[in-house]
Formats: structure tokens, C-alpha cells, sequence
């Protein structure tokens, strides 16, 4: 198991209802991701997913957790795999968009890993996909780690493009912030929606450009790849260490849920 080396907290506002929120995470032995929100406890798990609609939403009952598609990411990112998590509010904290601030407010709490730590590889026992029209997500079993996101936004700069993950870009995808289209932004609002966003923790589709200067080439499509990793860190198997192709095309967070709940059934420990 993988944990905090001592207590920490984080507060800021959610993306969505922009209230702001105070997450506090304990280091723990049950092996699990746990969170404990209005009385509530519930895990880090595709089962417990209650909503795909504009975010991933994890929850029981009345309680809920919003928005925690980037914290499982920086999870993921950072190997922890056993977390206690209390909320005094119902959205995760949006900070700057992507899991750089979690990310860094981990590493700064210290990473607990046994000594001689060597985690477990799994791959797939057949393959794994969703295909429905133009949106795709395919996982198949081999002897190394494969990622490819692709997307076809009405978008100068993202038509017809992906990005492959690997250890070198991997900052660049850990710091790739939430975007949206800017015409766009008006209507969520006058819905309820979208009311924590800004020119820093968002970037903005234009008909030419952005709203902000990009943080690194395709930083979009890399916020597209995030999105998959902390959305298939809920299968219970962190998704870097499977040896598995992973390929999708134009899916997003209903798709990687429906994916992630038959994947959990798939993985197998490497030999």
C-alpha cells in the first residue's frame, strides 16, 4: 500500500457551484480511497460513480463528491492507493483546472512507499471496448504500457488529433487544464453550471485560439488523457501499471465510467 506520510488539507472553490471547500486527507491502511462526506463514507470506485454529467460525481445517498476526475489522477500519478478523504462540501475543490496543485500538495505531504516498493502490473484477460458511432475506447492486452487519445473538435488547432502518453510528457499532462468551448460558457452559467471557472483554471475555445496561453502544445487533448487516467483509476488498478493498449477517440467521462465498470472484471495480475 501506498499512503500520505502525514496529515494534509487543500481548500479552494469548485468549478461548478463555486462554493468553496475544505478537503483533508489522512494517511491510511485499509488499501483503499475513501471518502467521508455529510456523514457518508464511500470509495474511490466506478460503482459508486452517480453522475458523468459535466463531471465525474462519486457518491451514497445524498452525499456526493464533484469534480474528482483530477484528484484521482494525481492519485494515480503519484501511486497512492490507500487515502482517507473528508470534504465539508460536495464538489472537490477546482484549484487550477488539472492535478499539478494536487499533485504538489502530495509530494509536499511526503509519499509513504514500503521499502523494495514494486507495484503490481495487470493486464487484461481478453479485450476490453466501447464502440458507438464516432466515439471509441479500446483496451487490449500487451506486454507494456500504450495510451492514445484522440479527439475532432470544430476547432482550428484540434481537428484530427491525438497524443500518445509516455514518461516524457508526462508533467505536460499533469498540469493540462479543464477547457471548454467560450461561446458556450454564458449558457452553462445561466444553468447552474460552471460557476467557478476563469481564464486560469479553464481555457477557453475561440473560433481562433484561446482564451489563455496554452501551458504546453495540445494541452486540451492532454486534459482529454488526465480525464481517462483518474476516470479508470476507479476500476481499483491504477492504469499506469497496466500493460495494456489503451485507445480512444472522441469518449469522455459517461464513456470511461462504462468502460472502467467492465474493465474491473478484465484485469489480471501479471505473471
Amino acid at each position: 500500500m501506498v499512503t500520505l506520510k502525514k496529515e494534509t488539507q487543500i481548500t479552494g472553490n469548485g468549478l461548478m457551484k463555486n462554493k468553496p471547500c475544505t478537503v483533508k486527507f489522512f494517511p491510511s491502511d485499509s488499501g483503499k480511497i475513501r471518502y467521508f462526506v455529510g456523514g457518508e463514507e464511500f470509495t474511490a470506485d466506478a460503482e459508486n460513480v452517480v453522475s458523468t454529467e459535466h463531471c465525474v460525481v462519486l457518491g451514497k445517498n445524498k452525499a456526493k463528491a464533484m469534480l474528482t476526475e483530477h484528484l484521482t489522477a494525481a492519485l494515480a500519478f503519484c501511486g497512492i492507493d490507500s487515502l482517507d478523504i473528508c470534504m465539508d462540501e460536495m464538489e472537490v475543490p477546482a484549484l487550477d483546472g488539472s492535478s499539478k496543485e494536487w499533485v504538489k500538495l502530495f509530494k509536499e505531504a511526503g509519499i509513504d512507499k514500503p521499502i523494495f516498493y514494486n507495484p503490481k502490473k495487470y493486464t487484461v484477460s481478453e479485450p476490453v471496448y466501447y464502440l458507438n458511432g464516432k466515439t471509441s475506447l479500446v483496451i487490449l492486452p500487451d506486454d507494456d504500457l500504450f495510451i492514445s487519445y484522440a479527439v475532432n473538435y470544430n476547432h482550428p488547432d484540434l481537428r484530427q488529433c491525438w497524443i500518445n502518453y509516455n514518461p516524457k510528457n508526462q508533467d505536460e499532462i499533469i498540469e493540462a487544464r479543464t477547457f471548454g468551448f467560450y461561446k458556450d460558457l454564458k449558457k452553462f452559467q445561466m444553468l447552474g453550471f460552471a460557476q467557478g471557472v476563469t481564464f486560469d483554471n479553464t481555457v477557453g475555445l475561440k473560433e481562433e485560439g484561446y482564451t489563455t496561453v496554452l501551458r504546453s502544445d495540445k494541452e486540451p487533448v492532454k486534459h482529454k488523457m488526465l480525464d481517462l487516467i483518474g476516470d479508470l483509476y476507479l476500476t481499483g488498478v491504477n492504469p499506469l501499471n497496466m500493460r495494456c493498449q489503451i485507445l480512444a477517440k472522441e469518449a469522455g467521462h459517461a464513456v470511461h465510467i462504462k468502460v472502467a465498470k467492465i474493465l474491473k472484471d478484465k484485469l489480471i495480475e501479471c505473471k
